[in-house]
């Protein structure tokens, strides 16, 4: 599986109104044939940063960044982001969230 997590540094004008922003992006990957999950979440500690957690096939990441949504995405957000944005990208074994092995919940 191809595990990929992204900080996004948004300027503070467009930090509300970042998801919306990324909403036509996001959702056109969340159909891509491959895609494990794409979800956003905020910073508690920085309300402008915003983190991407992704997840494809083995065989599916040259299409995502292939695709004309991708392009389409990073035009849109390329304005409203203060800084480039920083990328963990790794193929781990996988297929899917694991449960925790050192908080279990009966």
């Amino acid at each position: 599986m191809i595990f990929i997590v992204v900080k996004y540094d948004v300027k503070p004008e467009f930090a509300d109104t970042f998801i919306e922003l990324t909403r036509e992006f996001t959702q056109a990957t969340r159909a891509e044939p491959g895609n494990k999950w794409f979800e956003w979440s905020r910073s508690v500690e920085n309300a402008n940063e915003f983190v991407l957690v992704e997840a494809f096939d083995d065989n599916a990441g040259e299409a995502h960044v292939s695709s004309p949504h991708f392009k389409q995405g990073l035009d849109a957000m390329r304005p409203v982001l203060a800084s480039t944005p920083k990328i963990v990208s790794r193929l781990i074994e996988g297929e899917d969230w694991d449960e925790m092995g050192e908080l279990k919940i009966d």
